[in-house]
């Protein structure tokens, strides 16, 4: 899964810029399009057309066996989900996974929304606080990244936010997948080094300029056991428990890191922390 130089080059970086403002446009119509009676397939749509308008790929189908643009996962439904005709429901909590290629270089991404359901407040209060924890402890990682002398230090960071939030609506600690983690990112979406969610005692890779992850916590409300669904890409929690993604790919260069798949370079994420994100020269 892990391949490819850690390291990019101030041009290389200048270059994977493009991949990222397409992966956030593509991203945002999704999002603009998501409401209860929309289907997956639908949102999927949606994103192609704004990668291809903007002048590259969708590269969720180079990887061997998968043919969509993105991943929407539904409820207790992790990461991986294949796009269905089957619409949301109000109160769903969906998390949407994509990115682009444009001139070989990748980006990747996701978001997770609750969709509004006034008749189930219990039901919509206690997956918009997973899903805000989901969020706030990616912002955490990133933060931790622009100070960082060590990739793990990162993970260390989510973890620590995470377990600072207490128990889930199902009074019981939220739940940090280790199954699946993070990754540098570049010529191949999925390159070195792993980006763990949580504390590992290795320190990890050296951050300095160059180094670009794929910065994405997967947070569950209740155990972290998965299983795998009949369509043999689905990752779904064993004990039905609701689950968030959050993901953005992010360049730490000479002058700062810089947010690739965020419209603003990351600065309103980054803004409680102090650290303002710097553009790539």
């Amino acid at each position: 899964m892990f391949r490819r130089s850690l390291y990019k080059s101030p041009a290389q970086l200048r270059l994977m810029q493009a991949a990222g403002t397409a992966t956030s446009s593509a991203l945002a119509a999704a999002r603009e399009g998501l409401r209860a009676g929309a289907t997956p397939l639908d949102l999927d749509a949606l994103a192609e057309a704004s990668i291809v308008s903007g002048g590259g790929r969708p590269n969720f189908p180079l990887v061997p066996g998968y043919r969509h643009t993105l991943c929407v996962s539904v409820n207790d439904d992790v990461v991986h989900g294949i796009p269905t005709d089957s619409p949301f429901a109000p109160g769903d909590l969906v998390s949407v996974d994509g990115g682009a290629d444009v001139g070989g270089w990748n980006g990747d991404s996701a978001f997770s929304v609750v969709l509004p359901d006034p008749s189930r407040p219990a039901l919509v209060a206690a997956r918009s606080e997973l899903n805000r924890v989901t969020e706030q402890s990616l912002w955490h990682g990133i933060a931790a990244l622009a100070t960082a002398q060590h990739v793990n230090e990162v993970g260390a960071a989510i973890e620590s936010y995470v377990r600072s939030q207490g128990d889930s609506a199902l009074g019981v600690p939220y739940g940090i997948l280790t199954d699946f983690v993070g990754h540098g990112i570049g010529r191949s979406m999925h390159e070195s080094p792993p980006v763990f969610n949580y504390a590992v005692r290795e320190r990890g890779a050296d951050v300095r300029p160059g180094l670009v992850l794929a910065i994405e916590p997967m947070i569950v409300a209740g155990s972290i056991e998965t299983f795998v669904r009949g369509d043999d890409w689905t990752i779904a929690t064993s004990d039905g428990a609701d689950a968030a993604h959050w993901e953005h790919s992010v360049a730490v260069h000479g002058g700062g890191v810089w947010v690739l798949t965020a419209p603003d370079g990351g600065a309103a994420g980054l803004a409680p922390f102090g650290i303002t994100p710097v553009p790539i020269d």
